[in-house]
């Protein structure tokens, strides 16, 4: 059983590979990950925002949770994304998810009811009491509109099935006072590339990384320097990748990296409703962008 000794490194928070008609590309996915275990990645998460959760027919959210598992074959861990709202649904995900083989579930906060911080208490620990797999708590407050309070982080902790989260709270204050209080058996993870090596200097033990699944290799080093305590020369690598995320996140994502991903030899653009191709002019200046750094990171000329 996956625990949190287990979540350490790197794991790319992979898209969707999709055909036309909504469906996975089965070829696009399989050729993603076969290139993400190659440059040395320490985990994968399909099926979060990045994945389209919520824009996926659910049976292709198994098909895709299945697809990665098989790929994987046991060499890092999986762990999709829940991002219903409502518990019943986001359970039923759960165990769907678990047939499927994954490791863990990575749940988010319940949206649009806006609960109280004792009503997000009692569902993150009512889902831990009935999930199949360990679980990592997935908190974006500029998406859920809801963030949870360090207090009710650190009690949360210390559930027997609760081994993580991703934090992609950007209050950075906020951050330090989750990692101080939390249990030792609980890794908080960054979810922010933008903040990777500030988040790995506060304590984070690794990070879900967006745009890792272009760049295996060059953020695998950012977490390894920063892990060895070389911040500045981690956080001098991470200013040299700004401009990439700037232009990756200047559109919704995965619009834009979806778009260029035939770089790595993934050629599926294609996203989900409501989202449309990003501008020509974004993936231009993204695909000039990213081409010298594969070259340079990657081994892709």
């Amino acid at each position: 059983m996956l625990n949190a000794t287990h979540l350490r490194g790197v794991f790319p928070a992979i898209p969707t590979p999709v055909n036309a008609d909504d469906t996975i590309n089965v070829p696009a996915a399989k050729a993603l990950i076969a290139y993400l275990l190659k440059q040395g990645i320490d985990g994968i998460v399909p099926l979060g925002g990045t994945g389209e959760y919520g824009a996926l027919a659910r049976a292709e959210r198994i098909r895709m949770c299945k697809l990665t598992v098989e790929a994987v074959e046991g060499r890092v861990p999986v762990i999709p994304g829940v991002l219903d709202p409502g518990f019943h649904d986001a359970l039923q995900a759960g165990n769907e998810f678990a047939d499927a083989g994954a490791d863990a579930l990575m749940v988010l906060t319940p949206y649009y009811t806006t609960p109280t911080q004792a009503g997000i208490r009692e569902y993150f620990l009512r889902y831990a009491d009935a999930s199949p797999l360990p679980v990592m708590i997935y908190e974006i407050p500029y998406r859920t509109r809801i963030a949870i309070a360090p207090e009710v982080l650190h009690e949360l902790s210390r559930h027997e099935n609760i081994i993580g989260m991703k934090a992609c709270n950007t209050d950075m204050y906020h951050f330090l006072r989750v990692v101080a209080g939390v249990d030792d058996s609980f890794a908080v993870f960054s979810g922010e590339d933008t903040l990777l090596p500030v988040h790995l200097a506060a304590g984070a033990r690794g990070g879900i990384v967006v745009t890792a699944s272009l760049l295996p290799t060059a953020w695998r080093k950012v977490y390894e320097l920063a892990s060895e305590g070389r911040t500045k020369e981690s956080m001098e690598l991470h200013r040299r990748l700004i401009p990439l995320m700037n232009l990756a996140f200047a559109e919704t994502n995965p619009g834009p990296m979806k778009s260029v991903m035939d770089l790595i030899g993934v050629n599926a653009p294609e996203v989900l409703d409501p989202l449309v191709a990003p501008a020509d002019g974004l993936q231009a200046a993204l695909r000039a962008e990213l081409k010298p750094l594969l070259k340079e990171f990657e081994g892709i000329a």
